[in-house]
């Protein structure tokens, strides 16, 4: 079985590096990623369940493995939701697809987006990193005619940190595209 090219970049290169940068003095302290979830919201399930499958489609295209359907906690008759109403889909990926997704969002994604400036520094204070993309079809595995509608989706990368410096500094390496401050 291959390794994802990150993941052995990871492994051979940033891992010691950031140890010795961080100052730390164990090399398991190092921070790495856990997980990447990618997420969204379908307002048009509540009346029609077709668009709801078009998004499991597009979410299984880009992460390579199966999407799952969140449902909704609480009845809001304003909106026409009852509880227990799917009305959004997620993915979670470990591991290799982690690092294959990670590779083609920081590689190939990101500088598709139309006048790219960079990502946002802003971490959740836990070492975490949310990510907002506007529109889905910057990922290559995205052809225009599959998709009649465009939607944005969010990208959270768990990392095994709860510093947010070092969090950084671990996507830095990686290649994440920052903005300068």
């Amino acid at each position: 079985m291959t390794q994802a090219r990150l993941k052995k970049l990871y492994d051979e290169k940033i891992r010691i590096e950031l140890k010795d940068a961080l100052g730390l003095k164990n090399i398991m302290q190092t921070p790495k990623i856990t997980k990447i979830v990618l997420n969204t919201g379908v307002k048009d399930a509540v009346s029609d369940t077709k668009s709801l499958q078009e998004v499991e489609r597009v979410f299984e295209a880009i992460s390579g493995q199966k999407s799952v359907r969140t449902v909704a906690k609480k009845s809001i008759a304003g909106f026409k939701l009852r509880e227990g109403m799917p009305i959004g889909v997620k993915v979670t990926l470990r591991c290799k697809l982690m690092y294959e997704f990670l590779d083609r969002l920081i590689n190939l994604a990101l500088p598709k987006t139309r006048d790219f400036q960079g990502v946002s520094t802003r971490f959740d204070r836990r070492g975490n990193y949310n990510l907002g993309i506007k529109e889905w079809n910057i990922f290559p595995e995205i052809e225009h005619e599959t998709a009649t509608k465009m939607r944005g989706l969010n990208i959270t990368i768990e990392t095994t940190t709860t510093n947010d410096e070092h969090a950084r500094e671990l996507l830095t390496r990686f290649g994440m595209p920052f903005r300068k401050a």
